[in-house]
């Protein structure tokens, strides 16, 4: 074993435990709105409910203190993920708030006490994805596009800095391990109008590593206990029992002992991404806008 198990002084077990009971029943009754509850949490967890009363009762505040004090309310606040067109509006609506408490906490000191931030993450998977599995460990500054397009199993662990994309939809299995910085796609752009999108399933099979600053591409698969190496770029997928290095990252063997199960080298390195394309339709009335105004037409109109 290479770790060992770590617990909090009852005290502050028993102020943990408290605590993300309480908001896991707070964001699964109906006597509130998700944005309320965040609302309310935030405003508790970055210690500024004196201010935020005064500014309740309409006692005078600064510009600055008003912007922090809004800011609480994901209602007052956008994401990058809100302007893409064709995103499931109702889910959006709630997938905002619980992200936008989950960042939020993560501006806090206490997303670095690992023991109650790894709870309380967990605890808001299951309330954010499409279904989180048990036992799950998700360290700090994880960020994703809306989050009610991901699947997760049991017993994942996805380490500091990583992007879940799921623009389009990802799957990732039972005990993966997803290491720092790591970048999972879901979603493509056209090479001449990159505001053309197609939109992908991404997945990530039982037990595969992928480790420290990798890339993997829209509609990609990670096989069964297969290993991407570190600053891998992956643009095919990687077979079950497969090592995988490079950029673009390239099957360099089989896992020791699982030769007789693994697909040969000679037949991996496959480019599937067209088979899980996920179309989409737009409404017909919907405003769009393209935000770079560039000419797209070829020299000579070629």
């Amino acid at each position: 074993m290479t770790k060992r198990h770590v617990t909090l002084p009852g005290g502050a077990e028993a102020g943990v435990r408290a605590f993300i009971e309480d908001v896991d029943e707070r964001l699964r009754g109906d006597d509130e709105s998700t944005c309320e509850v965040v609302e309310d949490v935030l405003v508790d967890l970055h210690g500024d409910r004196d201010a935020y009363e005064r500014w309740q009762n309409d006692a005078d505040v600064s510009p600055a203190e008003r912007v922090r004090l809004q800011g609480y309310d994901p209602c007052n606040t956008t994401l990058e993920s809100e302007y893409y067109a064709e995103k499931d509006e109702e889910k959006f609506e709630t997938s905002k708030h619980l992200q936008w408490l989950w960042r939020q906490f993560d501006a806090t000191p206490m997303a670095d006490n690992v023991e109650f931030a790894l709870r309380f993450r967990a605890m808001l998977a299951d309330h954010l994805f499409e279904e989180c599995g048990d036992d799950c460990r998700f360290f700090k500054g994880i960020t994703f596009t809306y989050g009610h397009n991901i699947t997760i199993g049991d017993n994942v662990v996805i380490h500091d800095d990583v992007h879940l994309d799921d623009r389009g939809k990802l799957t990732i299995g039972d005990r993966v391990s997803i290491s720092d910085d790591a970048h999972i796609y879901s979603h493509d752009h056209d090479v001449v109008d990159q505001t053309e999108v197609e939109n992908y399933h991404t997945i990530v099979e039982d037990d595969a590593r992928i480790t420290y600053d990798t890339m993997v591409r829209a509609g990609c698969k990670i096989g069964e206990n297969a290993v991407v190496g570190a600053k891998a770029a992956v643009s095919s997928d990687i077979p079950a029992h497969h090592v995988a290095v490079g950029s673009p990252a390239k099957s360099v063997k089989v896992k020791p002992g699982w030769e007789d199960v693994a697909e040969p080298l000679e037949d991996a390195n496959v480019n599937r991404q067209a088979e899980r394309r996920i179309e989409y339709d737009l409404d017909d009335d919907l405003d769009v806008f393209d935000e770079f105004r560039r000419d797209l037409a070829p020299p000579g109109g070629r």
